[in-house]
């Protein structure tokens, strides 16, 4: 038996292989997603922001991959923190060693790697499920020196990019995560113009609920519209805030989760 002491540190660097058979033979053991910290980036800032402890399976995670690129993702793992917990290490694990790879150099298709990076989590999630487990997810690279962003979501809630135009929904390009082991995934680009701001939530906030009516992607879109785009954090505290209220903090049955990726508007000429 594999001394589970050794598991966090060994499992960074090695393969999905070593991680399945660690679980087989370590029955019960947990293994919770590895921290993450929050990347400096040039002209822009992201942040992410979650209500209370965790109880299902939400997972954010943010990777610089080149000088330029930045990763980021939220995850949001069908079933209970008990039953999601290895699932989604395996698949933090997936994304950080394949990100890296995909991503980690100048000449090469972001939507392309892009696709291949849904395809490799959709694999990792079916594998150490055993068997079919939602995850919707959405996942984007930011291209600090262009300003622009390359996402896929996959069966997600729509990311909600905010500009001088309004608001604009990032639609699904793909059906959840962990259905099927064949399933055609797409990407897109978009940019993000000095002071806009695109913010992810999880379904858990879009669905707390008050005398029966939901919050919603419109309560979200409300929200966001007035909403001063001062800090990322700021933004996802608005957010959560105002499901919170729109609550009136009644207990949750679920992650609420914010995700925020700001463009810093361009300083004013004095």
């Amino acid at each position: 038996m594999i001394p589970a002491k050794t598991t966090v540190r060994t499992l960074r660097s090695r393969s999905a292989g070593l991680l399945r058979r660690l679980l087989k033979r370590t029955p019960g053991l947990q293994l919770d997603p590895l921290h993450c910290d929050v990347p400096r980036l040039r002209d822009a800032e992201i942040a992410c922001v979650y209500y209370a402890q965790r109880i299902a399976g939400d997972l954010y995670e943010f990777l610089r991959v080149s000088p330029s690129r930045i990763i980021f993702a939220l995850l949001d793992l069908a079933g209970r923190r008990a039953h999601t917990r290895n699932v989604l290490f395996a698949a933090q694990e997936t994304l950080r060693r394949r990100a890296a790879k995909l991503f980690g150099h100048e000449d090469f298709n972001e939507a392309e790697a892009m696709i291949e990076l849904c395809q490799e989590i959709n694999f990792t999630i079916l594998r150490f499920s055993g068997g079919v487990r939602s995850c919707p997810a959405f996942l984007g690279c930011y291209n600090e020196t262009l300003g622009t962003l390359c996402y896929a979501n996959a069966g997600h809630t729509p990311g909600l990019l905010r500009d001088d135009t309004g608001i604009t929904p990032l639609e699904a390009t793909g059906l959840p995560l962990g259905l099927f082991s064949h399933v055609t995934h797409s990407a897109a680009t978009c940019a993000l113009v000095p002071g806009a701001a695109l913010v992810v939530v999880s379904r858990g906030l879009i669905e707390v609920e008050c005398d029966g009516e939901e919050f919603g992607l419109a309560g979200a879109m409300q929200t966001l519209q007035q909403t001063i785009m001062h800090a990322a954090p700021d933004i996802c505290l608005h957010v959560l805030g105002a499901a919170r209220q729109f609550t009136r903090d009644a207990p949750t049955q679920n992650d609420l989760t914010a995700l925020v990726l700001l463009r810093r508007p361009k300083p004013s000429k004095s």
